[in-house]
């Protein structure tokens, strides 16, 4: 039997993405967020709150990066969801962690992630505050590669966020091939 729980954001998994841009006085600023994915084949959405410092970073740069956190940089992920740029000096540089400028776009790459894409603006829409990024390129570390050089996603160690307790689940265990496994009820 199933039991009514109301309107409530559970969907699971849910994507941890770190979104990257640029302060304006050229420090690195990392927000970590779930509400955000693909939207088309060239494109994801993030839905932000205005209030959030990458925001303006966004409105200012017309670009971002957006990377999949890997279980080794947990720790840091989590802190970007913790800390905010609104209060924390350079909280990019208490991570410890290492960015590069992104050669497509006006925004950082950070180093230790295994994968990233490479964004600009394409547009901002105002109520409940989205932004529609078009990605003009993805880098991969070559350790989460295949032999052909596609993304092996059990090599990112990424993890997903639970909407239900606040809990982070590593993922990675190959279930099925889609568009093969139902093949047998057609």
């Amino acid at each position: 039997m199933k039991k009514d729980l109301g309107v409530k954001p559970f969907l699971f998994p849910m994507p941890v993405l770190m979104i990257a841009t640029y302060n304006e006085d050229g420090t690195v600023d990392v927000m970590n967020m779930a509400w955000g994915g693909i939207c088309d084949h060239d494109k994801v959405a993030l839905n932000l709150d205005e209030s959030h410092k990458t925001v303006a970073n966004i409105k200012a740069r017309k670009a971002f990066t957006i990377s999949i956190a890997d279980t080794d940089h947990l720790a840091q992920a989590d802190y970007f969801g913790i800390a905010s740029a609104n209060t924390v000096k350079d909280k990019f540089a208490k991570s410890g962690l290492h960015a590069v400028k992104s050669t497509h776009v006006d925004a950082p790459v950070v180093e230790e992630f295994p994968l990233t894409l490479e964004c600009t603006v394409e547009e901002i829409q105002p109520e409940g505050f989205r932004v529609v990024g078009k990605i003009v390129n993805v880098l991969a570390d070559e350790k989460v590669l295949t032999e052909n050089g596609t993304v092996d996603p059990t090599k990112l160690n990424a993890f997903a966020f639970d909407q239900f307790q606040g809990g982070y689940y590593k993922i990675g265990e190959k279930v099925g091939q889609a568009w093969n496994s139902g093949k047998k009820l057609a």
